[in-house]
């Protein structure tokens, strides 16, 4: 039997919290870089610089909305225990090491409401997860991403329309284009991706006893924008040439056309307090951009295996989050 006290345990918690938070970064760095790089409107090494410092200042400018969502609108923090969180975390942090070795872009943010409501529907029991909140969590992750394809399609046309008569120079303007876009959709994708950890800190913390009302600290904001930038920094490269090559060669206006539709989907989530996948926002808006040039453009397998991924994510997570929960009840004891 392990035997943690506060001290040790929330040391413990910190540590699992800012590993997800990591890999978050370093996971879905992919999704902003990928059509930059693609497009060779930066450097591969120049777009992850570019990209981590915007999602460092995201939560800076945007606020903190979705931390707030995870860590009070899904499960009251009276059903919330350390060993919940651990179970969550883990749960989580193993899906994305799984998903990035495979290369398939997935969902952090599914993962981690996979894992949270897994470990506590077997913590104490399914009635305490608020349907409200979890309607909310739903329908912002599975809306955003039709959202992206639409948008993505519809702004493609637009474009088309009204660019017929330009010559093949054009694409200069949109290569430039995308160092500006990329920025806006690092700085939505750095206030929803890190505020994921700061509401399982947050939560943490009042489970602890440290906290009384789910107000998130500023060294919290401080210390999940740095450990989502270098994830981010870091990169992962085997995602980046998932999006970036795999569904078709991706053009300058193609890449514009993404970034501008990801980034006003994910900033428009992010001031509604919705925890959003960006990953899928990207990766539907790729696609939807795409079939607004011709259908048979895009590499439609590519497409199924990265939606039966995200039809997996929340119920595999929450299995092994339940799984996790019960080793760890068996395993250690906390003195609180």
């Amino acid at each position: 039997m392990i035997v943690l006290d506060n001290v040790v345990a929330f040391w413990v918690l910190l540590a699992l919290a800012l590993t997800f938070n990591f890999l978050v970064g370093f996971h879905d760095a992919s999704n902003i870089v990928a059509t930059v790089i693609s497009s060779r409107a930066l450097s591969p090494r120049a777009a992850l610089t570019w990209t981590a410092f915007f999602e460092f200042i995201g939560p800076y400018v945007l606020g903190v909305a979705v931390a707030e969502t995870i860590g009070a609108d899904i499960v009251s923090a009276e059903h919330i225990t350390v060993l919940v969180l651990y179970a969550a975390l883990t749960s989580a942090i193993v899906w994305n090491v799984v998903t990035w070795y495979f290369g398939i872009p997935s969902s952090s943010s599914h993962a981690l409401i996979g894992g949270l409501v897994g470990a506590v529907a077997i913590a104490s029991g399914p009635g305490v997860i608020q349907p409200a909140g979890l309607e909310k969590v739903l329908i912002a992750l599975f809306t955003s991403p039709v959202l992206g394809f639409i948008l993505g399609f519809i702004l493609m046309r637009v474009l088309f329309g009204l660019l017929w008569w330009a010559t093949p120079r054009v694409n200069r303007w949109f290569r430039n284009a995308q160092i500006l876009t990329s920025a806006a959709l690092a700085l939505s994708y750095g206030a929803n991706g890190s505020q994921k950890a700061m509401g399982i800190i947050t939560l943490g913390l009042m489970t602890l006893g440290y906290l009384s009302t789910f107000v998130v600290p500023g060294w919290v904001i401080l210390v999940s924008s740095i450990t989502l930038a270098l994830g981010a920094y870091t990169g992962g490269w085997r995602l980046i040439h998932t999006i970036g090559a795999k569904f078709y060669r991706i053009r300058p206006i193609h890449g514009f056309s993404i970034q501008m539709t990801s980034a006003g989907v994910v900033i428009g989530a992010v001031l509604l307090g919705g925890p959003v996948s960006t990953t899928q926002i990207v990766s539907a808006a790729v696609v939807g951009v795409g079939t607004a040039e011709r259908a048979s453009k895009v590499r439609w397998k590519v497409a199924q295996d990265i939606v039966i991924a995200w039809g997996l994510t929340i119920p595999v997570t929450a299995l092994l989050a339940a799984g996790t929960y019960w080793a760890l009840k068996r395993y250690v004891l906390l003195v609180l």
